[in-house]
């Protein structure tokens, strides 16, 4: 039987971004924040991973520790400059000085982001580099879900015509939500997500947070952050 248009379309392919790190927990992190974005995640934990991985399955951009066990991205930066893969890196390390900035920048490294670091920076560093390269489709600013509207280029938010002021931390716990509507996120993910990856602080803050938001976005009707009972809290209309 011959299938429609539709069913013969291929599904659009997800960018493809390539994370190297030799710590479990950061890969982790930083592969659940960008598959949350819509990439698709692939990583490794050694340089020549990272050099297999590239020639492999060709990412649009790495994001490159420079601390790794056989040898450092500085390295690897260097043998993938040799092979001409093109492929943009962001070098993500503990080293801030500024010596190492530069040595990253001049092996044909696109950006730099030092540990401890937000993932909504290295999302948004990934996407300035997507840009710019040509592999992504300009975007608009706008989340809207229902009648609330959240523009991040100009840092408004509304509800309806009203509108909503909003510190640096509730706009990113609130953008977060809205990037995810009606999904369920743990308590886990919200402080991994907002705050920066290692937080260690009172995971109560998390609460006190979305008590702020409630206050100033759900004062129309119907509410839209709702509590999950020992899970964590989603952006969505009411049941029933």
């Amino acid at each position: 039987m011959t299938g429609t248009a539709e069913d013969s379309a291929a599904p659009a392919e997800l960018v493809r971004v390539l994370v190297v790190d030799d710590e479990p927990n950061i890969v982790d992190v930083i592969s659940m924040a960008l598959r949350f974005e819509g990439f698709a995640v692939e990583s490794a934990g050694t340089g020549a991973g990272a050099i297999a991985a590239v020639a492999e399955s060709k990412p649009a951009v790495i994001v490159l520790d420079v601390m790794l066990p056989d040898f450092d991205g500085f390295e690897v930066a260097r043998r993938l400059a040799a092979a001409r893969t093109g492929v943009p890196i962001i070098f993500l390390t503990a080293r801030d000085a500024t010596e190492d900035v530069v040595h990253g920048l001049t092996l044909g490294g696109d950006d730099y982001v030092t540990k401890p670091f937000s993932l909504e920076e290295l999302v948004a560093r990934i996407r300035t580099i997507l840009r710019r390269s040509g592999l992504s489709e300009p975007e608009s600013s706008k989340l809207v879900f229902a009648d609330l509207e959240l523009d991040e280029d100009t840092r408004e938010v509304t509800r309806g015509k009203r509108a909503i002021e909003l510190t640096a931390t509730e706009f990113r716990l609130l953008r977060y939500l809205m990037l995810n509507p009606r999904r369920v996120l743990t308590r886990a993910q919200l402080l991994d997500h907002v705050w920066q990856y290692d937080f260690g602080g009172d995971a109560r803050v998390l609460e006190t947070y979305i008590s702020y938001l409630r206050k100033k976005v759900d004062v129309e009707r119907p509410g839209l952050i709702h509590t999950v009972r020992g899970v964590g809290y989603s952006l969505r209309l009411p049941r029933g």
